[in-house]
């Protein structure tokens, strides 16, 4: 049994305790209490709290860090994304290696990897990452998606089995995947987070409207648009609402233009949002209405997006941006997003994202300034890898 006494620690399912003891014992967490009999190993002037889990990224694209410039628009974007995948034959794993290691140096403990060619899932296995593993279909024109998504499948049974990774099926967005295809997917998916980028950017919704805009361009040009669809005149929820995925295990990613009906629809359904703001201003998206995603009542996460569109895998840089666009929310709210929400959404919320009696001791401790008064505040400032140690 070992037990550590921190400044403060932070249970995130209830308030932060001054001077607190945690106990654990083969590696599960027996107590987290204000005091305890017995010796504790005192860490000094830190905050203790769960591992952070990162809701979205697409680790596999890790090689292409630095080599695509911000845009202006998210179709442009995606289209320098397009010509430079291109040049690759496979996705090359040091990249992922590395963008692992980084994500856990600075205090990631479970990430909603996405993933179109499962090349992250070796590495991930072989790391002390805990992951939902998204293998993500595209299909805009799919001639028979049934047989698509068991493919898919198939792929992930292929897989050697471990007991921190969680593969399973999702759709792409609204623009790349065709009606049949979401409905195959939701069929299959037996209770399984289902994570979709939604409501992205205002291109999805121009082309949701009445099937037209850049996105209908990409699709053309490359030889993927599906003349006998019909454009479903709603916006991105709706429509997902029409195709039978709205529900507690959608995990709706970026959200940016998400309108106030939307996110109580969202919120009513119990879905999680996941915010990438660093990402969305990248790519050309645009700025999330945190405060609306807030204020709505819907389950928020947290999510870096990938080395393509972002500096780092820093989940608390990710937090001192969304502290940036939302001054107004709670300290309290936007660590519970970083940690218990995305491990809700992600399927770990019995085992991670809170520091509670049973669940696993995955928890880092991050040094405090001498002179912070507000512990929770303090995490929203950015904190790097050297003040971080895990427990």
């Amino acid at each position: 049994m070992i037990r550590y006494r921190a400044a403060w620690v932070l249970p995130i399912s209830r308030p932060p305790i001054e001077g607190g003891v945690i106990t654990i014992e083969n590696n599960r967490i027996v107590s987290v209490d204000a005091e305890a009999d017995g010796s504790a190993e005192d860490l000094g002037r830190v905050a203790v709290l769960p591992g952070l889990v990162n809701a979205h990224t697409h680790l596999e694209l890790s090689w292409m860090r630095g080599r695509i410039s911000p845009a202006s628009s998210m179709p442009e974007w995606v289209g320098s994304l397009m010509a430079l995948r291109r040049t690759m034959a496979r996705e090359p794993s040091e990249p992922i290696v590395g963008a692992i290691t980084e994500a856990r140096a600075t205090g990631t403990c479970l990430v909603g990897d996405i993933t179109n060619t499962l090349a992250s899932y070796g590495p991930l296995g072989e790391s002390e990452m805990y992951a939902a593993v998204f293998r993500e279909l595209l299909g805009f024109r799919a001639q028979d998606p049934d047989r698509l998504v068991d493919a898919a499948i198939a792929e992930i049974a292929d897989l050697i089995p471990h007991e921190r990774l969680r593969p399973t099926v999702v759709p792409h967005a609204p623009f790349s995947v065709s009606p049949a295809l979401f409905q195959s997917i939701a069929r299959r998916a037996n209770q399984h987070p289902i994570s979709v980028h939604l409501g992205e950017s205002a291109e999805e919704i121009r082309f949701l409207r009445d099937g037209s805009g850049a996105w209908r361009s990409i699709l053309d040009s490359v030889g993927a648009w599906n003349p006998s669809w019909t454009a479903p005149a709603c916006g991105a929820v709706e429509y997902l609402d029409r195709l039978g995925l709205l529900g507690p295990n959608l995990i709706a990613v970026h959200g940016v233009q998400f309108t106030d009906d939307e996110l109580s629809r969202l919120a009513a359904a119990r879905a999680t949002v996941v915010t990438c703001p660093r990402s969305n201003r990248w790519t050309g998206a645009g700025t999330p209405p945190i405060d609306r995603f807030y204020a709505s009542g819907v389950r928020v996460a947290i999510g870096t997006d990938s080395l393509a569109s972002v500096q780092d895998l820093n989940v608390f840089s990710e937090l001192a941006e969304v502290r940036r666009l939302a001054p107004h929310v709670s300290a309290r709210a936007l660590l519970a997003s970083a940690t218990q929400h995305g491990a809700q959404a992600l399927g770990f919320g019995s085992e991670l994202g809170t520091l509670e009696p049973g669940k696993h001791a995955r928890m880092i401790a991050v040094d405090l300034p001498a002179h912070a008064t507000d512990v929770e505040e303090c995490l929203l400032r950015g904190v790097q890898a050297d003040q971080i140690r895990w427990l």
